[in-house]
């Protein structure tokens, strides 16, 4: 099974072990690491689309960049928030696993499993 993403930090210890869990599991996904080449606006939709949620649901809001970025401003649209989201890859929520049609956010990295099971 070679057609799964994650959108990967290395130095975050959920992102390091959702990524151990899915090779555990015979899983060797493409390895994003997003804050070197961060998703596209169009990847990030179809993420969030896979996911249900809306992207704020995806934001880590203790960052720096959050409120930099002007992510606390609740008047944004989806579109706006995506594309902040592209330019700083900062505040997207890691591990993200994905594919065209599915997506799990790893946290809890046992998150992830219901992808490949």
């Amino acid at each position: 099974m070679n057609d799964f993403n994650i959108l990967h930090n290395p130095r975050c210890s959920k992102s390091r072990q959702t990524l151990e869990l899915l090779q555990e599991n015979g899983v060797e996904p493409t390895i994003i690491k997003y804050l070197e080449t961060p998703p596209s606006a169009s990847t990030l939709q179809s993420i969030v689309k896979n996911l249900g949620v809306s992207p704020r649901e995806i934001l880590r809001t203790k960052e720096a960049e959050y409120k930099e970025a002007g992510l606390d401003n609740k008047e944004l649209s989806d579109d706006q928030v995506i594309d902040l989201m592209t330019q700083y890859p900062k505040v997207i929520e890691r591990p993200i696993v994905f594919n065209d049609s599915v997506a799990a956010v790893g946290r809890p990295p046992e998150n992830v499993l219901k992808l490949i099971k």
